[in-house]
């Protein structure tokens, strides 16, 4: 049992290890392009400016629907399964989710940067659902949930690429692990189901954009 354990937690070393060098890969190309692309940056924001504040002005104050369709299926694993559509158009407005913390939907171009980040304040759910959607695991919690537990929650998630945390006091329960379609409740910081679901759904099979950057968008 023990060996099957260890075996299980090496190969999940090994996966993060392989996904934080594919990532810093990821960010010296990103440096690359960006330099390579900033003339062009440059003159599409010239062409495209008015055109974007306008956008941006006509839909300020507007809330769009998520566009999901289902409902929650709960397993005999206690994770919440989304059952139905979950739309991934990228949008300005604000976003009504139908679950909270969100598992999906509409959501902004611009992703929370996921790359272990532990944010102390809550984050707009149209941003931190495009890092769900790159395959990250957002934890969430509010003040009910035990000092001790938030602390030693944000060390695991610090240490773990492409996860993020935030308090969220709209949410049911204390502690809640959320990944694109998928939701759980946890009891703390040491119940077994926090390492299960974070081996399972950290750049998961239920990732609709595998690979995707976890850094480079917004660090609130």
């Amino acid at each position: 049992m023990g060996s099957a354990k260890n075996s299980t937690n090496a190969t999940r070393k090994e996966r993060i290890e392989e996904m934080r060098r594919a990532e810093q890969a990821r960010e010296r190309r990103s440096r690359i392009l960006t330099v390579a692309a900033s003339v062009v940056v440059v003159a599409g924001l010239v062409v495209g400016g008015v055109v974007l504040v306008r956008s941006q002005s006509d839909d300020s104050g507007s809330v769009a629907d998520a566009k999901t369709t289902g409902k929650f299926v709960t397993g005999a694993d206690g994770v919440k399964k989304w059952d139905g559509k979950l739309s991934q158009t990228h949008v300005t407005k604000a976003v009504k989710y139908p679950t909270e913390p969100p598992v999906g939907g509409d959501h902004n171009q611009v992703w929370m940067n996921c790359n272990g980040d532990v944010y102390t304040e809550e984050l707009n759910n149209v941003n931190a659902v495009h890092s769900l959607e790159h395959g990250a695991v957002w934890v969430t919690y509010t003040s009910k949930a035990a000092k001790a537990d938030v602390d030693a929650l944000a060390a695991k998630v610090k240490r773990t690429p492409y996860t993020l945390m935030s308090p969220d006091e709209k949410q049911a329960d204390p502690i809640m692990l959320t990944a694109w379609g998928h939701q759980r409740t946890v009891t703390g910081a040491d119940d077994p189901n926090v390492d299960t679901f974070l081996s399972k759904f950290v750049q998961g099979e239920q990732t609709p954009e595998p690979g995707a950057a976890c850094t480079g968008g917004l660090a609130k």
